[in-house]
């Protein structure tokens, strides 16, 4: 987790480095456009669709037929992967034009248009490196090393600022509008570190790569007959993002700025539990299925769930009523102005009301494919598009909510998606509720949060909403965070919750624990 924490804090600080730099302009406006193609890419295949199906069938293939065979497997994906990505990236700089005129940047004026169509071409190649990085990063987590493939999202981030400061400053010594292509080329390279970091490792458990062109492989089609309809099954709150923030480009200046910080804000707490949950959750249902003990199945999936909301419930009404003081002290800086926090810190607002939904789609979603049902959450993906569109449009023309409509449709799709998916999986091994203390965990987990809720919302009404001037704001997040964390830590505690003396025990192993070899 600490890994993913840092991806995720490097990730704002290279967000926050852009907004000082840029602002909440049409130049920024672009630059999401243009990383919005790539980013989704990214999202499906470095944390979705790729990952998912190649670990659950890599974990198979070690489980059943040893290493040797699951190496052969790793090297057949990595050739056709590379093959079809250079293909997808050459269309994708073709046809760059196409895709921003008539699709994300529809709502654009002519020369924001050209803009975002030049930045396109120069991100596609980002997804050539994150693509054959996800496989490097399941290949690794089946074999039980997760620190280095978290990590390798903080190297990203962490040359993305650098390159793309340096890259800035030679296109624009004062960091004006063409800096921006600086920092274009500067996220491809820090796509490219990402991938080739992870390398070494993989080497030091065997792997030997070998141009492998058994097109027609069992193994290797098996992966992709995962892979395809789970890029549909996970693929719903990103495809919903993209669409939404079409939406936005019809909006002013900087809508979609705001709605891509808020978003990245979101984000956070998903990162840090519901990725790493689900993460660590998915080699261990892949083996209980391939054992066929279900039993076993049933208990990991309760536990990744209760763990997810015990962490995320919390972090989502921590970020509603600190969403302001927290834009504010991330964002507001250089170009970056108090009435595009506002704007920013509503957006995060409507965001957080899914984000424990969102964090349980990364748990639930991955143990379809381990069952090997990956049309389920196709079916329900496909619904969850269907509905975001109803949503937003009731939502701007009946009730006229403006660019807010945006998440809270996002929102409402994400938690209507978590009631599909358990129902679904009951349907398969009963009640997933059976042997478990789960009924008893949501009754104690309503109390807590009504009990939290009312602890963030005195502080906010009583403190944080007298208070500005960065000084104030970061003396007022740095105490209140640390007083929230003992709170409901406390409350978590008197009330019985296990999840209490699962994080202790974590954290003393942790912490007494030697450095592992394999990690």
């Amino acid at each position: 987790m600490a890994a993913i924490m840092g991806s995720r804090v490097l990730g704002l600080v290279r967000d926050a480095v852009l907004n000082m730099v840029f602002g909440a302009s049409h130049i920024l406006d672009a630059f999401w456009t243009a990383f919005r193609i790539p980013n989704l890419l990214r999202d499906l295949l470095a944390e979705g669709a790729l990952s998912v199906s190649f670990t659950t069938t890599f974990s198979k293939k070690m489980e059943k037929e040893g290493k040797a065979e699951a190496f052969l497997l790793a090297n057949r994906m990595l050739t056709s992967m590379s093959v079809l990505l250079v293909l997808v990236c050459a269309l994708g700089i073709a046809f760059s034009e196409g895709i921003v005129v008539h699709t994300i940047g529809r709502g654009f004026d002519p020369d924001k248009q050209r803009l975002t169509i030049e930045l396109t071409r120069i991100l596609f190649p980002f997804i050539i490196f994150v693509s054959l990085a996800a496989v490097y990063m399941g290949l690794l987590n089946s074999l039980g090393s997760f620190g280095l493939p978290a990590s390798a999202s903080t190297v990203f981030n962490f040359t993305s600022i650098l390159s793309g400061l340096g890259f800035g400053y030679l296109y624009d010594p004062h960091l004006g509008p063409m800096a921006i292509y600086g920092f274009a080329w500067g996220t491809v390279l820090g796509g490219a570190a990402q991938l080739i970091i992870q390398m070494p490792k993989a080497a030091g458990f065997g792997l030997r790569l070998r141009p492998r062109f058994d097109w027609k492989h069992p193994d290797l089609i098996k992966v992709y007959q995962l892979a395809l309809p789970a890029v549909a099954g996970v693929a719903a709150v990103q495809i919903n993002v993209v669409v939404n923030a079409t939406w936005a480009s019809y909006m002013g200046e900087g809508a979609v700025t705001y709605f891509s910080n808020a978003f990245r804000l979101m984000q956070l707490p998903i990162g840090l539990f519901g990725v790493a949950i689900g993460t660590v959750v998915l080699p261990s249902v892949s083996r209980s299925a391939a054992q066929e003990n279900m039993h076993h199945f049933r208990l990991r999936v309760v536990e990744g769930l209760k763990l997810a909301l015990f962490m995320t419930v919390p972090a989502s009404l921590g970020l509603f009523f600190m969403a302001e003081p927290l834009v504010g002290v991330i964002y507001e800086h250089g170009r970056f102005s108090h009435e595009d926090t506002v704007a920013t810190a509503g957006l995060l607002q409507a965001f957080t009301l899914g984000l424990a939904g969102y964090a349980c789609i990364k748990v639930l979603a991955p143990t379809f494919y381990a069952l090997d049902m990956p049309k389920v959450p196709v079916m329900i993906s496909i619904r969850a598009i269907f509905l975001n569109l109803l949503f937003t449009f009731v939502f701007i023309r009946g009730f006229g909510m403006g660019l807010v409509a945006l998440p809270l449709s996002i929102s409402l799709v994400a938690v209507i998606n978590i009631f599909q998916l358990t129902f679904a999986l009951s349907r398969k091994l009963g009640s997933i509720t059976t042997g478990t203390d789960f009924v008893g965990f949501l009754f104690k987990m309503i109390l807590l949060t009504i009990c939290f809720a009312g602890f963030m919302a005195a502080l906010h009404f009583g403190i944080g909403n007298r208070l500005s001037g960065l000084g104030s704001l970061l003396v007022y997040i740095a105490a209140a965070v640390p007083l929230a964390c003992v709170f409901y830590f406390y409350l978590a505690y008197r009330l019985g919750f296990d999840e209490v003396d699962h994080l202790v025990a974590a954290v003393r192993r942790r912490v007494g624990k030697k450095p592992d070899k394999q990690d």
